[in-house]
């Protein structure tokens, strides 16, 4: 009897060792969610904005007209705004569905807010699912801001030194930074 009690113990005490690591692991997923969600949302906000205020042509600042953008890059410029808006999306909803099957996982224990039973394989997938999405749409929203810089100082092909440096800055800044974020993504679950 003795031994029956000590081997139930045991398992009681991997039990609450494991629930524990489950409800602090499912709370770091849902901060990372949210922060998914809340990057996401003002990226979206920034395109939609884009979008709504796109302007006549001519308001190059450029002095030689060869060098003005033609309707080509303004079409890339919707393209790629309407791209980064659909990968923003949905990388705020895949991250939105994962928060909702964590919380409604958590509504039948009212006392562990952040303890859900989740397949770490699906919680993997969508949380790399929704920084998949965002990784995408700043890629593109960096193409359309691309864009907006050659209608606004000149065509990059013209060698106009103020519009490579704008460009070049821009790119560096945003592909070290999501460098970083795909970097920070995979290490995280390598662990």
């Amino acid at each position: 009897m003795a031994d029956s009690d000590i081997e139930t113990s045991s398992n009681h005490n991997s039990n609450s060792n494991t629930s524990r690591s489950t409800a602090s692991t499912t709370s770091v997923h849902v901060t990372a969610l949210d922060g998914i969600v809340s990057a996401n949302s003002l990226f979206t906000v920034a395109v939609f904005v884009g979008i709504s205020f796109d302007q006549p042509r001519n308001l190059s600042l450029t002095d030689r007209s060869e060098c003005n953008a033609g309707l080509d890059v303004e079409r890339d410029l919707v393209l790629f705004e309407v791209i980064s808006f659909a990968f923003f999306l949905f990388s705020s909803l895949v991250a939105q569905g994962i928060k909702l099957s964590i919380n409604l996982l958590n509504s039948k224990e009212t006392d562990e807010v952040f303890k859900a039973n989740i397949n770490s394989d699906v919680l993997r997938f969508g949380v790399v699912g929704a920084a998949g999405g965002c990784i995408l749409g700043c890629v593109f929203l960096l193409l359309s801001i691309v864009d907006v810089i050659q209608l606004r100082l000149g065509l990059l092909s013209c060698g106009n030194a103020l519009t490579i440096h704008t460009v070049l800055a821009l790119v560096v800044l945003v592909s070290s930074a999501l460098s970083v974020y795909i970097f920070t993504v995979f290490y995280s679950f390598r662990k």
